[in-house]
């Protein structure tokens, strides 16, 4: 089993891994409304 240190690291770097995600998501759904907005 993993010790402290590598669940900090871990945790450090799932809780990163989720903002960048995050804001992919909202970017990503920007650009299709923009997308969809100069089609119509």
């Amino acid at each position: 089993m993993a010790d402290r240190t590598d669940l900090k690291a871990h945790e450090s770097t799932y809780v990163g891994m989720l903002g960048w995600l995050k804001w992919g998501a909202v970017i990503c759904f920007l650009l299709a409304f923009l997308v969809i907005w100069l089609i119509a």
